[in-house]
């Protein structure tokens, strides 16, 4: 099934609106059971599903304005962009899915409080925002399982940016991708902490696509990811239900590494980690011999989120100096 079609049977409404403009905002999250492989390129359907913690107030606040020109127009953080412009045509093509036939063209304004395109999940919080932004500005009333598949086409990871929390994205198995939607989950964990280790802000070489794309074809590693990923989502869940924060923080930790063992394994080899990660990594590792409980999980870029419990902020505030501490459930 096309990804149009899909748009389609979940609107059924065509775009008409009395108001031009609409305005929303929408988190990012981090995935602690990872998200890494397509098993469908157009739908954006995954290999396996994910599950990640949203982070209050730190993601995309993004306004549609209906213009009257011919083609979209691109703002990112304060910046006009061209139409050439690899991000401008990515939102274009996405916004296409819902214009349709219509001459129905926005200016977007788009802007992120966390780094773009540098394995911060800065396009889950932009996609989510558009898609609740064109369901303001139509009128549309979908519900949030709705909008996480309309999300998940524009970028995989936007369709956990809908709750609070711990929120786990259902793989599925139809072709048609209905069943592949993100919902919260029951578990809090009230005294839990992100810590942010931003030391490269630019956008990554290599995106994530890219190198599923190329894992998926490659790597060797890539054929136990399925059972690896399904043995960690369910012993992290375990880990949820009995406030175990030992056993939280060392699947945590393991899914991330062999995620990245993955794209190391392919070819041509990909290492989204720089000298400074490896540094870190080595830093937190000494630390938990230390006694002092901390984690860390890496998405696809070189930057750590360090995962600890409120009681540790203050020790690893004073080890690592630079870091942005994220209460998760404030």
């Amino acid at each position: 099934m096309r990804a149009s079609e899909v748009v389609q049977g979940l609107i059924k409404k065509p775009l008409k609106t009395k108001q031009k403009k609409a305005t929303c905002f929408a988190p990012t999250n981090i995935a602690l059971i990872k998200y890494w492989g397509k098993r469908q390129l157009e739908l954006n359907l995954p290999v396996t599903g994910s599950l990640s913690v949203t982070l209050p107030n730190k993601g995309t606040t993004t306004t549609l304005n209906i213009n009257d020109k011919d083609h979209d127009s691109v703002t990112l953080n304060g910046k006009t962009l061209t139409r050439d412009d690899k991000f401008s045509k990515r939102l274009s093509t996405f916004l296409d899915l819902f214009r349709g036939q219509q001459k129905i063209f926005f200016d977007i304004d788009t802007n992120n409080n966390i780094p773009t395109a540098a394995g911060l999940a800065s396009s889950a919080s932009g996609f989510a925002a558009i898609v609740m932004a064109l369901n303001e500005l139509f009128e549309w009333r979908l519900n949030d399982k709705a909008l996480s598949i309309l999300a998940r086409m524009g970028s995989g990871s936007a369709c956990r940016s809908f709750w609070p929390g711990f929120v786990e994205w259902q793989g599925g198995k139809q072709d048609d991708g209905l069943d592949s939607f993100a919902k919260p989950v029951e578990d809090k964990w009230p005294y839990l902490c992100l810590g942010l280790l931003i030391f490269e802000a630019g956008e990554k070489l290599h995106s994530s696509t890219q190198a599923m794309l190329n894992c998926a074809k490659t790597s060797p590693s890539f054929k136990q990811w399925p059972t690896q990923h399904a043995n960690d989502l369910k012993e992290f869940k375990k880990a949820l239900h009995e406030k175990n924060f030992t056993l939280l923080g060392e699947v945590t930790e393991c899914n991330a590494q062999a995620m990245h063992q993955t794209i190391i394994d392919s070819r041509p080899s990909i290492n989204y980690s720089t000298q400074e990660t490896t540094r870190l990594k080595e830093k937190v590792w000494q630390l938990r011999k230390e006694g002092i409980p901390v984690y860390f999980t890496q998405d696809a870029g070189p930057n750590l989120k360090l995962i600890f419990e409120k009681s540790s902020q203050s020790i690893i505030e004073e080890h690592f100096p630079s870091v942005e501490v994220i209460e998760a459930f404030i």
